[in-house]
C-alpha cells in the first residue's frame, strides 16, 4: 500500500490563548491565530519567545490558562493529548533503542485499532515514503542522524493525524543534512496535503519550508505572514532583524502623499510605501543584498568607505563605514575590484528599503 492524501487534515485556531506558569511567568500571552488545513506554518522566534509552548498547547502536552483551541470543528481546549488526533516529531527523535526501525514505526499503530497485517503494511509504506524501505530490520543505533530523523517522521505519518507537529526537528543535524531533510519534509507535506505546525529558531529553515511564518517575541505574535511578506515587508525592527539580516538606518520622512512617503537618508532619497507613518523621524530597513556600492558618486547616493571585505565562496561580504553607521552589504560579484580602504558611493536597490516606525 501507499500513504495517500490525508483527508483528515484539519485547521488549527487559537482564540485569546494565554499560558501562565506559576503565579506570573507568562509563556503565551493572549495569542489568537489561525492555521489552514493542508498548510505548513512555522512558529519562529528566539529562545523563550513562546513558540514551543504554543506547539505543546496544540498537542495537549500543556493546558492553556485561558482562551480556546480548535482543531477542525472540535474544541480541544480541555482534551488531553491522548484524545487529540495529532502526532509530534520531537527534537530528540524519541526512538526506542531496543526496537527495530520497523517496530518503531509500527508502535503507535498498535494502539489505533489496526489489524496486524495492516499495521505492517502501513509501517512499510511509511518507511518507503521517507526513503528507508530497506532499513526496517536495523536498530536506531545503526542509522545516521538524518536517517533516525526520517524514522521519527515516518512513525508520525503512518498515524495519518489531523495535525502533524515538529519541534526543532533538524537542530541535531549538520548544515548540509538539514537542507536535505527539510526539503524531504516539505515534499511529503505537500504530496500528502498535511497540516503541519513546525517550530524552529532557524530563519533560513523557516523561509525554506513554510507557507506562512508566525514570528513570536516575548510570548506575543510579532508578525504573521508569508516568507516573502516577512522578508520584504517586516512589520517592525525586531522582525527586520530576526528574519535574515538587515541594516537599520535613521531616516526622515519629508512628505507623505496618500500611501507614498518621500524618504531621505543623507544624499539618498526615495518614494516608498508610507505604511501608515507620518512626516518626521523614522527608520529604514535595508537587506545586505540590496545595498548598492559603486566607485563613483551617483545622483542618489551617500559616501562610504570599505573597512572590511570577506570572500565566502559564492559571494563577497562588505562592511562599509558611513556617516550614519557601519553597513553590511553582500554581492554575488566575487571578481569585483573593490578593496579594503576604497571610498565608495552607497545607494539602495529600487526594491528593498522598507520604512519602520522610529
Amino acid at each position: 500500500m501507499k500513504l495517500k492524501q490525508n483527508s483528515k487534515a484539519a485547521s488549527v485556531s487559537f482564540t485569546n490563548v494565554t499560558k501562565i506558569y506559576g503565579k506570573d511567568v507568562v509563556a503565551v500571552d493572549d495569542v489568537s491565530l489561525s492555521i489552514e488545513a493542508g498548510t505548513l506554518v512555522t512558529l519562529l522566534g528566539p529562545s523563550g519567545c513562546g513558540k514551543t509552548t504554543t506547539l505543546r498547547l496544540i498537542a495537549g502536552l500543556e493546558m492553556c490558562s485561558s482562551g480556546s483551541i480548535m482543531i477542525g470543528d472540535n474544541d480541544v481546549t480541555r482534551l488531553p493529548a491522548t484524545d487529540r488526533d495529532v502526532s509530534m516529531v520531537f527534537q530528540s527523535y524519541a526512538l526506542f533503542p531496543h526496537m527495530s526501525v520497523l517496530e518503531n514505526v509500527s508502535y503507535g499503530l498498535k494502539f489505533s485499532g489496526f489489524r496486524k497485517n495492516e499495521i505492517r503494511e502501513r509501517a512499510v509504506a511509511g518507511l518507503d515514503l521517507v526513503g528507508l524501505a530497506d532499513y526496517g530490520m536495523r536498530l536506531p543505533s545503526e542509522l545516521s542522524g538524518g536517517q533516525q530523523q526520517r524514522v521519527a517522521v515516518a512513525r508520525a505519518l503512518v498515524l495519518e493525524p489531523q495535525v502533524l507537529l515538529f519541534d526543532e526537528p533538524l537542530s541535531n543535524l549538520d548544515a548540509k543534512l538539514r537542507r536535505q531533510v527539510r526539503e524531504e519534509i516539505r515534499e511529503i507535506q505537500q504530496n500528502l496535503g498535511l497540516t503541519v505546525v513546525y517550530v524552529t529558531h532557524d530563519q533560513e529553515e523557516a523561509l525554506a519550508v513554510s507557507d506562512r511564518i508566525i514570528v513570536m517575541k516575548n510570548a506575543l505574535i510579532a508578525q504573521d505572514g508569508t516568507p516573502r511578506e516577512l522578508y520584504d515587508a517586516p512589520a517592525n525592527r525586531f522582525v527586520a532583524d530576526f528574519i535574515g539580516e538587515a541594516n537599520i538606518l535613521p531616516c526622515r520622512i519629508s512628505a507623505v502623499k496618500g500611501e507614498v512617503a518621500t524618504v531621505k537618508v543623507g544624499g539618498y532619497s526615495a518614494k516608498l510605501p508610507a505604511r501608515e507613518l507620518e512626516k518626521g523621524e523614522a527608520l529604514l530597513a535595508v537587506r545586505p543584498n540590496r545595498v548598492v556600492i559603486s566607485k563613483s558618486k551617483t545622483a542618489n547616493s551617500f559616501p562610504g568607505k570599505i573597512i572590511r571585505l570577506t570572500y565566502v565562496g559564492n559571494h563577497l561580504e562588505f562592511t562599509i563605514n558611513t556617516e550614519f553607521d557601519d553597513l553590511f552589504a553582500t554581492s554575488p560579484d566575487v571578481d569585483s575590484e573593490f578593496a579594503v580602504g576604497d571610498k565608495v558611493a552607497v545607494s539602495f536597490s529600487e526594491k528593498g528599503p522598507v520604512l519602520l516606525g522610529a
